[in-house]
């Protein structure tokens, strides 16, 4: 199969494709941006650190300017003095390279984040491909890549040379000065032509991110039917789901019918419907409805009901009530307490031989059933 256009790729990418495009470590960045903050921060350290760099520059001077003749030839002596100018400038400059190295990583992450994938490390074969080589070449994003370069370096030597010649005067009246003070404002108009240059270098950044997001989200753009795919395998397969379904009904259908034996009385419509119901005293705080049906289930309940003797009992507004109100392994709602309990009242005496049972049998009219929870009354209201 072909592989899909840019022009079919039309959807923006989901949280699924963007996870797993940062598990791949395809993140966006952008070099510009970590290029001007290390500059800003470099800069900015210079102008303020002036005068201890222009101390520490006079006193390695001085230090190696001086020397005994009679160590002249020794070249022990001059490795000793070279290895001590350089501690004592890695030293000086340690404050400065760390705060660049913090803000080196820093800004290489302030746009995607940190990302630790192995699998941008993990070896492509396909990047030898020549083939593949030269049509990045000439993608548009190498073109982009490339203008924007010379842009770049268009603007940074344009304000370079227009901030170094409009300081000319004060660059030559350096000449005559102190050492001291000579260092010092070397080392400042050497800052503010940097902080000149960064200045620029905010306007290639304020362009460069907006376009890296762009072409980063674009990159991950999806098809619709890659979304439908993506849907589908998150989702899972309508089919095999609703397989599953149905297979979990019929295994709750056979629980039910199985607790039908052991509860203590089931209302019926009594055709319609049929409801089981239980009450363990020492368990419950409420009867429990242990199993439901209308139609040919009801019809299945009612005759497991009659098969181990458990009573039935003919209400239809109680059996409406607790087939739409109540769901299997769920109490009894308050409401619906005294109807219940009539009917389990009458349901222990029929089981105890009661005499009782048989003469004050359960009558529909009876049963006080809260208009609002029976279905029909409700509908005829």
């Amino acid at each position: 199969m072909a592989e899909e256009s840019d022009l079919e790729k039309t959807e923006a990418a989901t949280p699924q494709r963007l996870e797993k495009a940062r598990e791949e470590g395809q993140v966006a960045r952008s070099r510009e941006l970590n290029t001007f903050a290390i500059l800003a921060v470099g800069a900015g350290g210079l102008w303020l650190m002036g005068g201890e760099l222009a101390y520490m520059i006079i006193q390695i001077i001085q230090q190696n300017m001086w020397f005994d003749p009679s160590l002249l030839l020794s070249t022990d002596h001059m490795l000793l003095q070279a290895g001590k100018a350089a501690y004592q400038v890695l030293w000086g400059m340690a404050g400065l390279f760390g705060l660049l190295a913090v803000v080196a990583v820093l800004s290489s992450v302030a746009l995607g984040g940190m990302v630790l994938s192995g699998k941008a490390l993990a070896p492509k074969f396909e990047r030898l491909n020549p083939l593949k080589g030269i049509k990045r070449m000439f993608s548009a994003h190498t073109l982009v890549e490339l203008f924007k370069t010379l842009a770049k370096a268009a603007v940074i030597g344009t304000i370079g040379a227009w901030a170094i010649l409009a300081s000319m005067d004060e660059w030559l009246s350096l000449t005559r000065a102190p050492l001291h003070e000579a260092l010092v404002g070397g080392i400042h108009r050497v800052a503010l032509t940097c902080v000149s240059i960064v200045a620029a270098l905010l306007l290639v950044v304020l362009i460069d991110v907006p376009w890296q997001l762009w072409s980063h989200y674009k990159k991950l753009r999806m098809s619709r039917q890659d979304v439908k795919q993506e849907h589908k395998e998150s989702e899972g397969d309508p089919l095999l789901k609703g397989k599953i379904r149905q297979m979990q009904r019929a295994v709750a259908k056979r629980r039910m019918m199985a607790a039908v034996p052991s509860a203590d009385v089931v209302v019926t419509n009594p055709q319609h419907y049929a409801v089981a119901l239980s009450y363990q005293s020492q368990k419950w705080q409420a009867p429990r409805v242990v199993a439901k049906g209308s139609g040919l289930v009801a019809a299945r309940i009612r005759e497991l009901a009659t098969e181990n003797r458990v009573p039935l009992v003919r209400v239809p507004p109680l059996a409406r009530a607790l087939h739409h109100h109540v769901e299997l392994e769920q109490e009894v709602p308050a409401a619906l307490y005294e109807a219940v309990a009539q009917v389990l009242v009458w349901a222990y005496q029929l089981r105890a031989g009661a005499p009782s049972a048989s003469t004050s049998a359960v009558h529909p009219e009876d049963i006080q059933v809260p208009p609002q929870w029976d279905p029909e009354e409700s509908n005829r209201q």
